[in-house]
């Protein structure tokens, strides 16, 4: 069973490369980003996620703000675990910036990978088989912010729970 999941999971990763492989910007490479990161969820059994506008100012803050770091081995940040407060000293002032209640982050993710040229196929492979898989995967995430700048793609992942929904300080009912 493991061997037909695993050669599932190759299958369509490999077709997500093939769909990806045309070089896109902009709005539509975030399009080829969430479908491609849906179908591989779909694939994992997970539903798909939702863009979220909040989550999405704030990922494009991150990505503003990493810009000119350089990638790290591999494209994934090895010194920090996915996590909702990135090594960014200024990171209340961004999630004020999106008019976000910062309460409502607790329970969402960010997720930053660097790629040159930012290659679509290789940032989908860098939330895909890396250990960002796991939060990509999980269930418990519903909606995703995609923020890109330089060779830098940012991921906020969202919940549907009051500490992830992304709301704003005068929204504390809102899960959108």
């Amino acid at each position: 069973m493991l061997s037909v999941r695993v050669g599932l999971t190759t299958f369509l990763v490999t077709h997500l490369i093939l769909l990806l492989s045309v070089p896109v910007l902009g709005d539509d490479e975030r399009d080829y980003l969430l479908q491609g990161l849906n179908s591989y969820r779909r694939s994992q059994g997970a539903a798909p996620l939702q863009m979220h506008d909040k989550a999405g100012c704030l990922a494009d803050k991150i990505a503003d703000e990493i810009q000119d770091r350089p990638c790290p081995p591999g494209g994934v940040p090895t010194t920090t675990s996915p996590g909702i407060r990135p090594q960014l000293t200024n990171y209340p002032a961004l999630v004020k910036e999106c008019n976000i209640d910062i309460n409502n982050t607790l329970d969402g993710v960010i997720l930053p990978v660097c790629v040159p040229k930012r290659v679509a196929t290789l940032v989908l492979t860098n939330y895909t088989l890396s250990p960002y898989s796991a939060s990509v995967n999980s269930t418990k995430y519903t909606g995703v912010g995609i923020g890109l700048e330089d060779d830098w793609t940012v991921l906020v992942l969202t919940t549907n729970t009051a500490a992830g929904s992304f709301a704003s300080a005068a929204c504390f009912t809102c899960f959108v």
